[in-house]
């Protein structure tokens, strides 16, 4: 007899066991591409957002005037954030009168410091998930695997003739929890990759931007009156 051996119809005759593990795998599956999406949408509205603010600061504007610009605005780059950060940390210190350029600087990059760990934190922000998957999946799915074997054999003890038309179904029942679990895995495993990539850069451009800013910031340290430009 011709046996149907498509994947639903294995499916929806493996054990309640092996079932239950592919429900959970599909879950996870599907949880991860919805991080991979957000993530990718995310990741690149933050590049693209730092490299309109880089443009701007560095185009000569008065930074008194970028940061009142950058304040107001609700939801900003990850390099205004730092910015607005430090220059607040700064104007406030000359409000009280500090007048060591070296205290004004510390506070400034104090200031900054917490707000990149800050942004870093946001960026990096479910890629525990993706790493999760990553490495776990294919462990459940073996598990499922092997309690479906296990439960295909113990059928198999109750007949008196075994060919490879009895055997050949509930082993391939079980290898689908397996294949099911690499098909979770592989793709959290590049995208995990991909964005810490991404976050490596990023982080570079942050950190590097902190060190421009401070220098800046060290140049007119010791002029209180004086309105501080990117130059």
């Amino acid at each position: 007899m011709n046996q149907d051996l498509s994947i639903f119809t294995l499916i929806a005759n493996a054990s309640f066991v092996v079932k239950l593990v592919i429900g959970a795998l599909l879950t996870v599956s599907l949880a991860s591409w919805s991080v991979i999406f957000s993530k990718f949408i995310a990741l690149g509205r933050v590049k693209s957002s730092n490299e309109s603010f880089e443009q701007e600061f560095w185009s000569g504007k008065n930074l008194n005037d970028l940061y009142n610009s950058v304040s107001s605005k609700s939801d900003g780059a990850p390099l205004e954030r730092i910015f607005a950060s430090g220059m607040r940390e700064f104007l406030k210190l000359r409000e009280r009168r500090v007048a060591e350029p070296s205290a004004l600087l510390d506070g400034a990059r104090r200031a900054m410091r917490a707000s990149f760990q800050r942004e870093l934190d946001a960026m990096e922000s479910h890629l525990s998930f993706l790493a999760s998957v990553g490495s776990v999946s294919p462990y459940v799915g073996l598990f499922g695997t092997i309690w479906g074997i296990m439960h295909a054999f113990v059928g198999l003890s109750n007949l008196q003739q075994v060919t490879l038309a009895t055997v050949a179904p509930g082993i391939a029942e079980a290898l689908v929890a397996t294949a099911i679990g690499l098909f979770a895995a592989i793709p959290a495993v590049l995208a995990y990759n991909r964005f810490a990539r991404q976050i490596d850069r990023s982080a570079i451009t942050l950190e590097t931007f902190i060190e421009e800013f401070s220098n800046i910031l060290q140049r007119n340290a010791g002029s209180p009156a004086a309105a501080p430009t990117a130059r």
